[in-house]
């Protein structure tokens, strides 16, 4: 019955990528390895140096229970042995941080994988209808999905959840996902944006600034981010002048950091709630010749590091390593569905990059997605 199940797996999965039209989506199937997982939760512990692709099982960090109500039932899932099918959902594939997620999902062995995406972050649509696909299919045993509005997918991933998928969440730290889940993996986005605000200001030369703020489009993501940053400000002598929606990508986070800093000429600290603003906010201020700007962002996309250490208008951002993220992520779903882990939350960690660390940051491009520009 495997056996039939597995061929299956595998022609349906061929065709999902021969279907996939390019530049409107992004599939791509990969054999992870037929070996079984010995990870356990239990005794995993925090490891922020995974290395894609080594062909060994990353650890991470013990699960924390999820809010009351949020956790599903591992007595649901359908899955009943042998090389588990993961299917990869981020929101869109023209953000690279997503395309880097996967590059750690496809490196774990024991599993196969597949990523099913829209171009478009903003094609909410679009991830609705490959999430209703997925969880049609009988070869699919987990889903890791991105998911910037959770009260819109909460219906559709209560029906995966219902028909018998692990269902996780990532590059998220929501305890109360709208309807329960297996699990959700990322970082605590509130702490790591306080403690990028408090690292900004015992770094400075101790002046009162106005501060700048490039939202992302409206979400929990963005409350966390930029609701930490603020956070990590209060009783100190920088002020939030002014926020404004940069639309999480380079481009408008480009435009908005110009109108921002038009608008607001005393405004000397940009904060962007993803890396990609970050950029489009370096690239404002060097386009208005503004040399007493500084931009903070937050993610860990390679650009954004190289921009740091090569004095390109980034001052610092906090690194999530989404590489190795998606790595445990994928080894979580894979021990979820063998039942060696516990419902909860998993919490990666994190790294604030600076002048002093970024190059060091680049000297490990198995870690990173995209590769950096040259060898540093």
């Amino acid at each position: 019955m495997r056996h039939h199940r597995k061929t299956l797996r595998r022609s349906m999965l061929a065709a999902a990528c021969a279907l996939t039209l390019i530049g409107t989506s992004a599939c791509a199937l990969t054999g992870g390895g037929s070996a079984s997982s010995s990870s356990s939760a239990a005794g995993a512990a925090t490891d922020a140096s995974l290395a894609a692709g080594a062909g060994t099982a990353p650890t991470y960090p013990a699960p924390i229970p999820l809010a009351d109500g949020a956790a599903a039932s591992l007595d649901k899932l359908t899955y009943d042995g042998g090389t588990p099918t993961i299917a990869y959902l981020p929101m869109g594939t023209e953000f690279n941080y997503h395309l880097a997620l996967y590059e750690g999902i496809k490196s774990v062995p024991g599993a196969e994988s597949f990523m099913l995406s829209p171009y478009s972050g903003s094609d909410q649509a679009g991830q609705l209808g490959m999430l209703q696909d997925v969880t049609s299919r009988p070869d699919v045993d987990a889903i890791l999905l991105i998911s910037f509005d959770e009260h819109s997918l909460a219906p559709l991933v209560q029906k995966a959840v219902d028909a018998g998928k692990a269902v996780i969440i990532i590059n998220s730290d929501i305890p109360n996902y709208p309807s329960p889940v297996d699990g959700v993996v990322g970082v605590s986005q509130r702490v790591a944006n306080k403690k990028l605000a408090q690292y900004a200001v015992q770094h400075s030369d101790g002046s009162p600034r106005q501060v700048g703020i490039l939202n992302g489009e409206p979400s929990y993501l963005d409350t966390e981010r930029s609701g930490g940053f603020i956070d990590g400000l209060a009783g100190t002598n920088w002020t939030v002048k002014t926020q404004i929606n940069g639309g999480w990508s380079v481009e408008k986070g480009n435009t908005a950091a110009m109108d921002l800093l038009q608008a607001n000429p005393d405004v000397t600290v940009l904060y962007a709630a993803n890396d990609y603003m970050a950029e489009g906010a370096a690239l404002a201020v060097k386009s208005l010749g503004r040399t007493d700007v500084q931009v903070y962002g937050y993610d860990g996309d390679t650009a954004a590091i190289e921009a740091i250490a090569n004095d390109e208008g980034i001052t610092a951002t906090t690194n999530t390593d989404p590489v190795a993220m998606g790595a445990m992520a994928a080894q979580y779903a894979i021990d979820l569905l063998n039942k060696k882990a516990q419902v909860g939350y998993v919490d990666a960690p994190t790294e604030i990059v600076t002048k002093d660390n970024a190059v060091t940051v680049l000297q490990n491009p198995d870690g990173l997605f995209p590769k950096p520009s040259k060898d540093y």
